[in-house]
């Protein structure tokens, strides 16, 4: 665990971006694709720390942006190469594109300037989206990650922002996977390997001063 003052360096609200990812109503909601995810991404407390992350995040003028997995009703340009893919197809909650299950999830609110990035294919809220322009357009050296899953969406975004150059955090208490016992493992194992770890209070702690006012 970093020191709160190389913690607060690093989470500077100019350079840091927070990103959520796919805290959105049909994976993290009560009429979930995912039932087992979205119980234990609210029983954990990860979806509500997301929620405190964002809501501090809109304090302090960090940018946030929310990452949204979707696919068109026809299924035109979707990933098929994987088995999950697939799965997928057959859930009885879709994530189509402009229905209620591509929406971010109470309680996490949306303010007007954050940004919304949706994808139609691939595993990685970064890789063969806007993600990478954007974080380099604002400035970005320390990206948050947070949301779903701790098994393969969530590292997959820390492992796309190590490769691209930017520090990557992650709040240990704003993730969730299944089963639940397999979140704390990727952590030790293979996320604290490659990303400074933290928890909700500590990020939060670092961002008290006065609000920081982006171009």
């Amino acid at each position: 665990m970093p020191s709160y003052e190389q913690l607060s360096e690093l989470l500077d609200p100019a350079t840091t971006v927070l990103l959520t990812v796919e805290c959105q109503q049909g994976v993290v909601g009560s009429d979930s694709a995912l039932p087992e995810l979205a119980k234990e991404a609210r029983s954990s407390g990860a979806l509500a720390n997301v929620a405190r992350l964002v809501a501090g995040a809109h304090e302090s003028g960090v940018q946030v942006i929310h990452a949204i997995a979707e696919r068109r009703p026809d299924g035109r340009g979707g990933s098929r190469n994987a088995r999950l893919f697939r799965a997928a197809e057959r859930l009885p909650v879709q994530q189509l594109s402009g229905s209620t299950a591509v929406r971010v999830a109470a309680p996490i609110e949306v303010a007007e300037e954050d940004l919304v990035v949706r994808r139609l294919h691939g595993l990685s809220p970064i890789q063969g989206t806007e993600v990478d322009a954007l974080l380099r357009n604002l400035g970005c050296r320390a990206l948050i990650v947070t949301g779903v899953s701790a098994n393969v969406a969530v590292p997959n975004a820390v492992f796309d922002a190590v490769n691209r150059g930017y520090t990557a955090v992650v709040p240990t208490d704003a993730i969730a996977g299944v089963p639940s016992d397999y979140t704390p493992a990727m952590i030790r194992n293979t996320l604290a390997l490659v990303a400074t770890v933290a928890t909700t209070d500590e990020v939060l702690a670092c961002w008290k001063g006065p609000r920081v006012t982006r171009a």
